[in-house]
Order: C-alpha cells, then sequence, then structure tokens
C-alpha cells in the first residue's frame, strides 16, 4: 500500500517540531498544513487545535513530528518521537531531514488495539512498509497558497463532504487546504506561545487599497439599497404596471436593460456573503461587467460632447432620413412598372404602390415635424451612456426601430396579404380534392361538395392564383428591407448581450493568476534517490479560455430566435410574421 503525504514546500526548512494536519478519510494520504516550532507546551497545542477545529470544522490533528536537527539539539528526534504517546494516533509520521540533503526520511509509527507501537519500516529512511502491507512512501510537495486560493473544475455544487467515499482524493486535498485558512492566520511575529511555519509564517499579506475600500462598501451598498428600493416602489406604481405600457416596455431594448441592470445591483448590494465558489465568481464577474459597461459609457459620452458631435448627428440625421425615402420611392416606382420584365397585374400594382408611397410621405412629414427637437432628444440621450455603454446600444436599438417603422409597416401589410392569399390556395386546393381541414380534430377530413361551392372554389382560386405573383414580389422586396433592418438591430443586441454576459472577472484571472481556476494537477520528480521516498512536485494546471467562458458567462436574457433555420423559412415563406423581439422571461444560462 503506497503512503502518500502531501507537503508544503514553505515547510522545507523549518525548524523541528510538531506535523500538523488531516489524514483524508478513505484514503492512504495525510496532508500535512503546517509545522509548529518547538519549543512548546503539548496542552497549548491540544488547545489550540482544538479552537482551530471547532472554528474552521476540519478535523485537525498532530500527524507526527518533523525533525531538522542543528547544533544543540542532538537528542531532538527521539524527543519528538516520544510524544506519540501524549498525542495518540493510529498513525505517527515521524520525518527528518539532514542538513545538504535534498529527499526526506520517514519512518511510520503504528498504533495497535492495545496501544502499542510498531514501526512500520524495515530499514530507517528507505520508504519500505513492513509487516505485510508493503509499500512505498510517497511526498508530494505542493505550493500552498496557490492551492488554497485554486479552485478544482468542474466545480461542485456546495460544499464536497470530507465523510463521502466517491469524493476524489485530490479535490478533498484541495478542499483540506482552502479550509486551513485560519491556522494560516498565525504568523511568526504574533505574541502566542506557538510559533508556526506556513506559506504566510513570514508576515501576513495586505493591501491599505483593499482594506479601505472594503471600508467604503459598507455605507455605498447601504445607499444603493435604499435606491434600489426607491426605484422598485416606482416601477410597482398601478400606472406603470397597466397592459398597454407593461406590453410596450417589454419591446423596448432600453427597459429590458434597466431592469437586468436593476437585477444585477441588487445582488451586488446584497449584504449576503457568497456561500460557494460559483455564486462569488458570478458576483465578481458581474461587478466587472457592470464597472468596464459605465467606463465605456463615459468614453462614448466624451467623445460625442466633443467637438459638438451631437449637433453633427443631428444635421445629418434628417437628410439620411430624406435620402432613404427617395431610395424606396424609387424602389416603388421601378414595383409599379415592369421590375425585371416581369408581367404583373395592373390594377393591383397601382393600389399597391399608391398606397405604400402615401405612408412614405406620412413618414417624411413626421420626420420633418420632428427635426427641430432631433438635437435636444440626441443630446439627452447621449447622457443615457452614464449608465453604461448598453443602455446607449439598447436606446440606439430602439431608435432604429422608430426611425425604420415605415418599413416595418410596410413588411406587416404586405405579410398579411400574401399570407391570406397563400393560406386561401391552399384551402382551395383541398377543395379540388374533396378535402377540407378539421378545425377540431387538428387534421385534413374528406368532404364532399357541391356543384356551385365548386364552382366558386375554381372561380376564387383562378383569381387569388393570378393575383400572387404580384403580391408575393412585394412581400418579398419588403421581407428584405425588413431583414436587413432585424439584422442590423441583432447586431446590436449581441453587442449588449456579450457584455453583459462576458466573465471579464475569470478571464483577468485566468491571465493574471492562472492557477485559481485549476483543470487538474500536473505532477513531475524532485528526488529519487536510493534510502530515501519518491518526491514529487503537484504543479497546477489551469483551465482554457474557451472552458472560462464557457463555466462562468453569466446568464442573459435571449435575443436569439427561438425557432431553428428550417422554421424560420417556413415562416417566411407562408408570409407569418417574424418578431425578432426580445423576450424579458426568456433567459439562458
Amino acid at each position: 500500500m503506497v503512503l502518500k503525504i502531501f507537503f508544503p514546500q514553505c515547510c522545507n526548512r523549518a525548524d523541528s517540531g510538531l506535523l500538523v494536519g488531516q489524514w483524508i478519510p478513505g484514503h492512504n494520504s495525510a496532508v500535512v498544513l503546517a509545522v509548529i516550532h518547538y519549543p512548546f507546551i503539548p496542552w497549548q497545542v491540544k488547545q489550540y487545535i482544538n479552537e482551530i477545529r471547532g472554528q474552521s470544522h476540519v478535523e485537525l490533528a498532530v500527524l507526527g513530528s518533523w525533525s531538522m536537527p542543528k547544533e544543540g539539539q542532538e537528542g531532538m528526534e527521539s524527543f519528538l518521537r516520544d510524544l506519540s504517546t501524549i498525542f495518540p494516533q493510529q498513525h505517527w509520521l515521524q520525518l527528518s531531514r539532514q542538513i545538504g540533503e535534498i529527499g526526506f526520511r520517514c519512518q511510520v509509527l503504528h498504533r495497535d488495539q492495545n496501544g502499542e507501537e510498531h514501526m512500520e519500516l524495515t530499514k530507517e529512511g528507505d520508504g519500505e512498509v513492513g509487516d505485510g502491507d508493503k509499500g512505498r512512501v510517497i511526498f508530494v510537495h505542493y505550493e500552498q497558497r496557490k492551492v488554497m486560493l485554486s479552485q478544482l473544475h468542474p466545480v461542485e455544487n456546495g460544499h464536497c463532504d470530507p465523510k463521502a467515499n466517491h469524493t476524489s482524493e485530490l479535490r478533498l486535498v484541495f478542499q483540506t487546504v482552502a479550509q486551513g485558512k485560519l491556522l494560516f492566520s498565525q504568523d511568526k511575529y504574533d505574541d502566542g506561545p506557538l510559533k508556526l511555519t506556513h506559506w504566510q509564517s513570514e508576515g501576513r499579506e495586505a493591501s491599505i487599497i483593499v482594506e479601505l475600500m472594503k471600508q467604503a462598501s459598507v455605507p455605498l451598498c447601504v445607499l444603493l439599497t435604499k435606491m434600489l428600493a426607491l426605484w422598485a416602489w416606482l416601477c410597482s406604481l398601478r400606472l406603470l404596471n397597466t397592459r398597454p405600457v407593461s406590453f410596450v416596455s417589454s419591446k423596448l431594448s432600453t427597459c429590458v436593460q434597466l431592469s437586468y441592470r436593476t437585477e444585477h445591483l441588487q445582488k451586488l448590494s446584497s449584504t449576503k456573503r457568497a456561500d460557494t465558489h460559483a455564486h462569488f465568481m458570478r458576483k465578481a464577474n458581474t461587478f466587472v461587467s457592470f464597472l468596464v459597461d459605465v467606463a465605456l459609457g463615459l468614453l462614448l459620452v466624451s467623445w460625442l460632447y466633443r467637438e459638438n458631435r451631437i449637433g453633427q448627428l443631428a444635421n445629418a440625421l434628417v437628410p439620411v432620413a430624406d435620402h432613404v425615402a427617395e431610395e424606396l420611392e424609387q424602389l416603388l416606382q421601378w414595383l409599379m412598372g415592369a421590375p425585371a420584365g416581369l408581367k404583373m397585374n395592373r390594377a393591383l400594382d397601382q393600389v399597391l404602390g399608391r398606397f405604400f408611397l402615401y405612408h412614405i410621405h406620412l413618414w417624411i412629414s413626421y420626420i420633418h415635424l420632428m427635426s427641430p427637437f432631433i438635437e435636444m432628444i440626441l443630446w439627452y440621450v447621449g447622457l443615457s451612456a452614464c449608465l453604461g455603454l448598453t443602455f446607449a446600444i439598447s436606446l440606439l436599438s430602439d431608435m432604429v426601430a422608430l426611425l425604420t417603422f415605415h418599413i416595418y409597416c410596410f413588411y406587416v401589410y404586405g405579410a398579411r396579404l400574401y399570407c391570406m392569399k397563400v393560406y386561401g390556395l391552399s384551402s382551395l386546393w383541398r377543395l379540388f380534392r374533396g378535402k377540407k381541414w378539421n378545425v377540431l380534430r387538428q387534421r385534413v377530413d374528406s368532404c364532399c361538395y357541391d356543384l356551385d361551392q365548386l364552382f366558386i372554389g375554381t372561380l376564387l382560386f383562378t383569381i387569388l392564383l393570378f393575383l400572387l405573383p404580384t403580391t408575393a414580389l412585394y412581400y418579398l422586396v419588403f421581407t428584405l428591407l425588413r431583414l436587413v433592418v432585424v439584422l442590423f438591430q441583432g447586431i446590436l443586441h449581441l453587442s449588449v448581450d456579450f457584455i453583459n454576459s462576458f466573465p471579464l472577472f475569470a478571464i483577468g484571472l485566468k491571465v493574471a493568476r492562472p492557477y485559481r481556476l485549476a483543470a487538474g494537477v500536473k505532477f513531475r520528480v524532485l528526488c529519487e534517490e536510493p534510502g530515501t521516498p519518491l518526491h514529487l512536485m503537484m504543479e497546477i494546471n489551469p483551465i482554457s479560455c474557451s472552458t472560462v467562458v464557457q463555466t462562468y458567462r453569466m446568464p442573459t436574457y435571449s435575443c436569439y430566435p427561438k425557432d431553428s433555420w428550417g422554421a424560420l423559412v417556413k415562416k417566411l415563406f407562408l408570409g407569418e410574421l417574424v418578431y425578432p423581439w426580445r423576450h424579458k422571461g426568456t433567459k439562458i444560462d
């Protein structure tokens, strides 16, 4: 049987003393967390371990002794060995290292049921276990700080159960080191009776900036909570919850983004501590995403209000709208003639063309009526970028929807007319075959028609069939224009969702401190000298960037079409309306 001892690198040159750590349940492994230096009083060591065990809920114990004798400490190894009677354990590790040597020497004392001790190593330092359970002792050295701060992936829900046999040994090692933070709070410079060696024994890490931010975050969170409570009260007013207002707000990208950011701020201002790694990463990613969003928005505001760019945009907006209207008029004039040499129904062609031309004239009149106020509107809209770049993009999407409302109306008129003719032709085609659509059973049944019904059906089928090409041409042209607008809005929505969902904090950890997000570990041989156990170095293998994005991507409201490409083509072919609006209830994890 192989005995694995996970030993921290920071304790390689520690003074002689006691090894403090935990035996991994269900595995023949021990994790060393710290070394308590000699001199010490045994009852103070027991009291200290019991305090740490009660506060951290880690089954800490004295695993054995560590001997690195110096001048004047010739009998230290035998003295530490005798301490196994004071700290009774089933296995007592006795590690020693001579000055100038790389490897350790290990002896394992086994205490049987009668309380008698038996040495399980046949030769001192050869690493061979005798008495029937022969095996090797392997030292696995690890960097204590990196293992404590790292999170082994895939992330499990909640905390690992140390008593569960199905939990992997490596995950239990990481968990044991992470839960030993309270043990690492005492360093060499404390006035306590015990001196310890661990990764933080030379002094605790501290940052004045971090401490000031922690102190300032408390009143800031209280203020933010009160402001959000006031905003929630305003949103709960009956006037804002009426059906027309709620319907319009659910279709506007700005209102959806506002509710999304409000939900984010409520999570950030919560005083509840993140209890799991996934919860902490989600809050950190949300906070960093919010800061980057606001910073980009402020940069956009500084660019817009510099050199009177707002006025330039307002002056260019009306000519652009006039140019689009002129292009649409020319397109309609082309459709009212003989487009591509096609023979259209003259009467229906003229009716549809004049109908759409009238709407274009109404739209141009509306734009010129609003032209004196466009600069003021853009000035206030530009200020909304202070709330974040996503607000500015959402407002741009809503403005595009308003400025292209006439194209949307053309698409709806053409789609409805085309859909009525397609469904009318399909119904009349079933009439010729002696069939009908059963509405109750949602299927096609046989039916007998008389002569008058067949005559009227034939007449209507002929009329609809010869009018279909003219209607289909108008529907095709305006559907293409509508799809261009939808594509542009889709790019804007994807940009907003990218900013909202991209895990910037996780990517920052991956770049700056890759050991924080571990995909696994790798081992390399440190020492394999005769007469000493095998020494391995455990190094953390970080996860890839694609795995970081996939694991920590934040949930966002979907702006993607629910239908597949086949269903979308079917809707376009049948003339059914395609609504690319994002739905507030749709949330993607």
